[in-house]
């Protein structure tokens, strides 16, 4: 199952798009059941509860843009690492800041979601 790597960065510059678009059905698809994303504040939020936050408007991200992107294909786990240039209302607040970020798809089935989102703000 080698050779993923850029299918899995496409596939995650979907889910930045969905972000930023409030793309429920998409972030569904995509963010695995058991889902642990750490924000760069250390706050972790499940897949149900980040889907929550988007949907009740409390985490609105206006835009999610990467770079420096690179993979490490595991077989039926891919790992991304790279930058991320974060743009988001939370509780009414904007914020735009850039964070370095890991980020690990599990081939679950056949169907590639993502399992794990740690990242840490950059200085500005």
């Amino acid at each position: 199952m080698a050779g993923n790597g850029q299918m899995i960065i496409d596939l995650d510059k979907k889910r930045m798009t969905a972000m930023g678009q409030r793309d429920a059905g998409t972030l569904n698809m995509l963010l695995s059941d058991d889902l642990v994303y750490t924000h760069s504040s250390a706050r972790q939020d499940t897949k149900q509860s980040l889907i929550a936050a988007m949907a009740s408007g409390t985490t609105v991200y206006t835009s999610v843009v990467p770079s420096e992107v690179k993979a490490q294909d595991c077989g039926d786990a891919v790992v991304l690492t790279g930058i991320a240039r974060i743009s988001v209302n939370s509780n009414g607040k904007p914020n735009s800041f850039g964070v370095r970020f890991t980020d690990v798809y599990a081939n679950k089935g056949g169907r590639w979601q993502m399992v794990t989102w740690q990242s840490t703000r950059l200085p500005e």
